[in-house]
Parts: structure tokens; C-alpha cells; sequence
């Protein structure tokens, strides 16, 4: 079974303005990078559908969709700034609203036949959007939306949802913390943007804040230690992956020095996880990840590893 690569026309058009780091050069890398690597051919497209607002609101405030819909520009030359770093064109709401269906749309294929694994690749990003606001470049938290579309729509018990970007997934925590259904485990540069996770004590998450210039041979001790025996006790049957790049050493919206080896090993032991429990069912969603030329490899990497060989 191959890749269900999932993206729209929409997420390119999303702009927050010149020299923003969340571009829509991102998609443009990773496709390149995917034909460069052969790893192409290894894929079926699909267009994300728009998530309803019925299935949105699994994760957000109806008030908090009301406002954003509100919010949109209708003009194209116009900006409409949600937070300090996160702004609305014409073209948002509808990404926006096509990003959270792609994740939900990567949980219908897997749990069909066809695919065991899913890679969305979608803008805007949605790891730092919690029940009532949007932030960190994010509106709607896509990778919450489909592990409760899993949850509520197909009946799963359990769903893990792993986020290795070098940003603590706030927005995650703050939606599915004391939901036991889910585990969240989240690894980030502490103290760093958004400032949150390290003093977290919840029973369904697993955080790993870490010091600055962490390299792969600490970060691969500290998953090993905190998350794999939570992630094999808890035998999840959906593993989703907020999948940030952008604690790699040539990225420098952040200080840690992973390599494009290191995002292939960590999705390789969730591939391995997957296998166990999940029947390989995994859905990983792009979050962060600015310098282009190494979250294309680091993307090509990852899809490589849950595609997998062996």
C-alpha cells in the first residue's frame, strides 16, 4: 500500500504578508524535494474536502469558528491580523477550513483499506490553536480535529497523537488534556515560544521540554525514557503526528540541532508502534519547518519511514 498525500490548491494561497516565515514556498519544497527523491511515485494524491463546522467544533468554541469566519478578508490586498504573528488573507478561511479536512479526511483512508498511512500537507499550520483562540501561525488545530473525528466518528478508543516540533503543541494540550481516550506527547526547546508544557501534570500527557542546542543523541534518550513505554502501554489504534521540522540544525526559527536522520528515526519507531497496535494506522500533519531546502528533505525522510519497506 502506498502514501495517501494529501493537500489543496487553498494552502498556497494563504499569505500573511512578505518575508513571513510560514510561506507558501513550504509546499512548493517538499514537492520538489519528493520528485527530486523518486519518493513521488510512491504516492496518491488526494484534494482535502473543507472540514463542516459540525466537526470543527469537536475542537473549538462555535463562538471562537463564528469569529474567524467573520474575520476573513474579502479583499485580496487585505491583511486581517489574528494575533501578533498570525494574519488572514482572502484565501485563509478557505486553507484553513480545507488543512482541518485534510486530517480528517488522512483518518477516513486509513481506517479504510487502501492506505495505512497518511501525510497532509497543509498551511495554515494548527499545533498552537486551542478551544477559543488561533496563534503561532495557526487557526484551526487540524491534528485535534481528526483524532476526534477518529474518536467520535469511527469509534476508536484510543488515539495518540505525537508532536516533535520544537514548539510545545499549547493549543493540543489545552483541547484533549484530561481526555483519556487520547495520549499527547509533545517535545519542545524549554523555555521557548509559547512559553508553555513544562509544568503540565495530566495523566493523558506526555511532555518533554528540553534544553536548547539539543542534539539527536539526547533527544532520542529523552523519547525513549518519557514517551515510547507510555506510547506501547497506552496501545493506541490511530497514532496522529504533529509533524514540525523546524528543531533541525539549519533552521533558525528555534536553537535545536536535529538532523534529517533523527525525524527519520523518531517516525520510524512510531512506524514501529503503529505496526504493533494500530494496524500501521498513522495520520501525520505538517506543522512547522521554515528553511525549505532541509524540510524538504526532512518531509521526504519522514514519508520514506511511514511508508516504510521492511
Amino acid at each position: 500500500m502506498n502514501l495517501a498525500f494529501i493537500s489543496h490548491p487553498s494552502c498556497r494561497e494563504h499569505r500573511m504578508g512578505a518575508h513571513h516565515p510560514e510561506c507558501p514556498e513550504r509546499l512548493y519544497a517538499i514537492q520538489d524535494r519528493l520528485i527530486a527523491s523518486g519518493m513521488e511515485m510512491l504516492l496518491t494524491h488526494y484534494d482535502a474536502p473543507k472540514a463542516g463546522v459540525e466537526q470543527i467544533a469537536r475542537a473549538h468554541d462555535r463562538d471562537y469558528i463564528e469569529t474567524i469566519m467573520a474575520a476573513a478578508p474579502q479583499a485580496e490586498d487585505v491583511l486581517a491580523w489574528i494575533d501578533g504573528d498570525t494574519a488572514m488573507n482572502s484565501h485563509t478561511l478557505e486553507a484553513a477550513l480545507h488543512a482541518a479536512g485534510a486530517a480528517i479526511l488522512g483518518v477516513d483512508l486509513v481506517m479504510g483499506e487502501r492506505h495505512h498511512a497518511a501525510f497532509c500537507a497543509v498551511r495554515p499550520p494548527g499545533h498552537h490553536a486551542g478551544r477559543a483562540k488561533g496563534s503561532g501561525f495557526c487557526i484551526f488545530n487540524n491534528v485535534a480535529i481528526g483524532a476526534l473525528h477518529a474518536l467520535e466518528h469511527h469509534g476508536l478508543e484510543r488515539v495518540a497523537i505525537v508532536d516533535f516540533d520544537v514548539h510545545h503543541g499549547d493549543g493540543t494540550e489545552e483541547i484533549v488534556i484530561g481526555d483519556e481516550r487520547i495520549l499527547f506527547c509533545s517535545s519542545f526547546q524549554h523555555p521557548f515560544y509559547p512559553g508553555t508544557g513544562a509544568d503540565t501534570d495530566a495523566p493523558n500527557v506526555v511532555n518533554l521540554p528540553l534544553p536548547r542546542l539539543t542534539d539527536g543523541a539526547a533527544f532520542k534518550a529523552a523519547v525513549e525514557q518519557a514517551w515510547l513505554p507510555r506510547l506501547e502501554d497506552f496501545q493506541p489504534q490511530l497514532i496522529m503526528i504533529s509533524a514540525g521540522f523546524d528543531g533541525h540544525i539549519e533552521d533558525d526559527m528555534a536553537h535545536f540541532n536535529l538532523h534529517t536522520a533523527d525525524y527519520g528515526w523518531i517516525t520510524r519507531e512510531i512506524h514501529q508502534l503503529a505496526k504493533r497496535h494500530s494496524q500501521e494506522r498513522v495520520v501525520s500533519c505538517l506543522e512547522g519547518g521554515y528553511v525549505l531546502s532541509a524540510l524538504g528533505r526532512c518531509v521526504s525522510t519522514h514519508i520514506d519511514e511511514l511508508i516504510g519497506h521492511a
